[in-house]
């Protein structure tokens, strides 16, 4: 594929309260190949971002509101591997070292040379690995096969999963169980170099204790009992690979050391044996559990921590990302491996959207298990929402409207205030930016007391 075609699938954000300039920026970006999306401001920006997916925003620095720096911490929080270019009239040395320490890819001072922008982004996008693939076709690619999904919050983590296989770093995959760690994990090893080299999962929580070591590190014939010949463990099994360590959050603290020393290390003992082997493996590791909790409660060494989490992938919940329900409903409908009944065809629209309602505890894990159990039991192509009702066992938690979300969202936000300042309905009004008047007549419409909230911290 040729560059030209390459420049054919990048986004670009472009972030500027000076409509002419955007006009201009816009005309120039597209004539080099770029698809451009135009905002006014960052707040336009902020809502645009999970629609249209820029690979790369070019914003100017003095907007309103929110200006382009407060625009850049915004966009980090959630799009750590975007990429941002600054644009401004009021450029300084001062702020261009502010922006780049903060993460910023690069600071144009107004009026800018046009080549040397084009020439910035390029650069931007060749660092961020937008340049290695088209995402559009990647969407479709094998190393995230198995993994079926629209939402904008999974393809953001994919995005980042894509440019962090890349490396050799440690990754961490934080998630309720159920989430599809194990999946991730495979697309993480599939994206990478090492795809050619084999995958090895295990789950730390499900091998005792005392056989945790054998099973990873391997032994030796004769070391223990039952012992009665030589093991290869997983660190060599996975060698030039990817070894998955789940729920490492399970781990005993006295085999943490062991671990730790062979990651620092690079290299094990099987148990019983005196000879060193070198591993080269790739640690992909996960845990449904809180890692910084039980690091501060000392039930997880903080250097094993920190060696095994250099980057986090937050998986969402599955009511985080309801739009992927019908996906995974069908997928599971057509898997004959997954349908054991042959009939089924789909759920009738009650049964769907009572299934896209359910808050799903256990996740897609869950889903899987009740897509299994109606398809089983029904006698009909169409599954009527009468048995989902019965798989479930319990009534499915309601999607609040929106206007039932903003008066929870009010009355939390009000009474939040009332708390940090002790009831002083002033003092809170000029917090929430409202004149006095209209603070009581919100608090009035949520039946809020202010005199509750005296004297309390």
């Amino acid at each position: 594929m040729t560059a030209d075609k390459k420049q054919l699938v990048h986004r670009i954000l472009l972030v500027d309260d000076d409509e002419s300039l955007l006009k201009l920026l816009t005309l120039r970006l597209k004539t080099a190949g770029y698809e451009v999306e135009t905002t006014l401001n960052s707040e336009e920006a902020i809502a645009q971002l999970p629609l249209f997916q820029p690979h790369l925003v070019v914003t100017d620095l003095r907007m309103g509101k929110m200006n382009g720096m407060q625009l850049c911490e915004k966009i980090q929080e959630k799009y750590q591997t975007l990429p941002i270019i600054i644009l401004t009239a009021h450029g300084t040395i001062k702020e261009a070292v502010t922006a780049t320490r903060q993460g910023v890819f690069g600071f144009l001072s107004k009026p800018f040379d046009s080549k040397e922008l084009l020439e910035q982004i390029k650069k931007a996008l060749e660092m961020k690995g937008a340049y290695q693939y088209d995402e559009h076709k990647e969407m479709n690619e094998e190393w995230r096969d198995n993994i079926i999904t629209r939402s904008p919050l999974m393809n953001d983590l994919l995005r980042d999963l894509r440019s962090l296989s890349q490396g050799d770093a440690s990754i961490f995959i934080h998630g309720e169980s159920g989430t599809g760690k194990e999946l991730i994990a495979q697309a993480v090893h599939n994206a990478s170099p090492r795809k050619k080299h084999p995958f090895v999962a295990v789950n730390c929580s499900a091998i005792p204790e005392d056989l945790l070591e054998s099973e990873l590190f391997g032994h030796r014939k004769g070391a223990f009992t039952g012992a009665l010949e030589d093991h290869k463990g997983l660190f060599q099994i996975a060698d030039k690979g990817t070894l998955f360590l789940d729920e490492i959050g399970d781990m005993s603290p006295a085999f943490q050391v062991k671990l730790l020393r062979a990651l620092q290390e690079q290299q094990i003992r099987p148990v019983g044996s005196n000879k060193i082997i070198p591993v080269n493996v790739r640690i992909v590791t996960a845990s449904h559990r809180d890692l910084e909790k039980l690091v501060a409660d000392e039930n997880f060494r903080m250097d094993l921590y920190y060696r095994i989490n250099v980057v986090t992938l937050k998986l969402p919940k599955l009511s985080d990302r309801r739009e992927d329900i019908p996906l995974l409903v069908n997928h599971f409908i057509s898997n004959p491996t997954l349908n054991y009944n042959s009939k089924v065809k789909g759920f009738s629209n009650d049964a769907m959207e009572m299934l896209m309602s359910y808050d799903w505890p256990g996740n897609v894990r869950h889903l899987k298990n009740v897509i299994e159990q109606v398809s089983a039991f029904s006698t009909t192509p169409i599954i009527p929402v009468k048995l989902v009702e019965k798989a479930l066992r319990e009534k499915p938690a309601s999607i609040h409207s929106f206007k039932e979300a903003k008066q929870d969202f009010e009355r939390q936000y009000l009474t939040q205030l009332l708390h940090m300042v002790n009831g002083n309905v002033a003092q809170a009004a000029r917090l929430a930016k409202r004149n006095r008047t209209e603070f009581y007549k919100l608090l009035k419409r949520h039946l809020i007391e202010p005199a509750n909230f005296k004297n309390k911290s």
